[in-house]
């Protein structure tokens, strides 16, 4: 019975250790697959014939996230002066609150939550319209007529994105500062002159270089995750049709959320 046991016990770790590493592989394949799938993607993007479609994309992702992303950039600077200010006020320092304002929306909250919200919003659209055209075999027929579709449909959106993200990220830390002007100044009483110049005096151009790097590694990030679940998403297992472009888009807003995160720490990591 005690060798019956051993043996059941060491079969169940043998299909644990070969379940963990079937699914590593697979996640690693899948990586690689993006990373090679955004390599093609960006080369074709100093194509000819590319401009009217980049400007096209980036009015989609870009010019129309602006309004949401400068609404949560107000009411993030708006609770974060709130917070802020009642921390400070514990130790005496209320003066700082202009510096933690801006240096916490410049180095971390301003490229993490504007890369979130365009990818609720534009990246989400993008999986959802590259699947449409996978499912209904648009991208097979761009193939009979010789186009590249990478080219056509995958380019100008990593470029729109490139693009998008830093411009927007300035926006929201604009508007989240001037947010924290109208908690900690307007409502609470901070002196209107020191916040401002708090504001500008510990803010380096190490911190601004920081806060738009993000944003490009996570335009690269969002746009590529979207772009690839879409374009892939009837080769899911777990369904096709419609369906499958339902799971691609719910997979590249959660699979893009959780990897803006990772490579927030990782990023921050190689800055410091």
């Amino acid at each position: 019975m005690a060798f019956r046991a051993s043996v059941e016990s060491g079969n169940v770790l043998l299909r644990f250790i070969v379940r963990v590493g079937r699914e590593s592989l697979g996640l690693v394949s899948t990586f690689g697959a993006m990373a090679i799938f955004f390599f093609f993607g960006f080369i074709n993007i100093f194509r000819r014939k590319q401009i009217a479609e980049i400007v096209s994309h980036t009015y989609s992702i870009g010019a129309r996230s602006s309004l949401i992303v400068m609404l949560v950039g107000l009411f993030t600077g708006m609770v974060l002066g709130l917070q802020l200010f009642y921390t400070l006020v514990k130790f005496g320092s209320v003066g700082a609150l202009g510096s933690a304002v801006s240096l916490s929306l410049i180095r971390e909250l301003g490229p993490v939550l504007t890369a979130i919200m365009i990818t609720a919003r534009a990246g989400s659209a993008m999986a959802a319209e590259i699947g449409i055209l996978r499912i209904s075999e648009q991208i097979d027929a761009l193939y009979t007529m010789r186009i590249d579709p990478v080219r056509y449909l995958i380019s100008p959106r990593i470029a729109a994105a490139i693009i998008s993200f830093p411009i927007l990220t300035a926006f929201f830390d604009l508007i989240g500062i001037f947010g924290g002007y109208i908690s900690g100044v307007l409502l609470l009483g901070t002196n209107a002159g020191t916040y401002l110049y708090r504001v500008q005096f510990p803010v380096d151009i190490v911190d601004v270089r920081g806060g738009f790097i993000k944003a490009l590694v996570f335009a690269v990030i969002v746009s590529t995750i979207c772009c690839f679940q879409g374009y892939f998403c009837h080769m899911r297992p777990q369904g096709f049709g419609a369906k499958a472009v339902g799971l691609a888009t719910i997979s590249a807003v959660v699979i893009s959320c959780v990897m803006i995160l990772i490579s927030d720490y990782v990023v921050t990591s190689f800055l410091m």
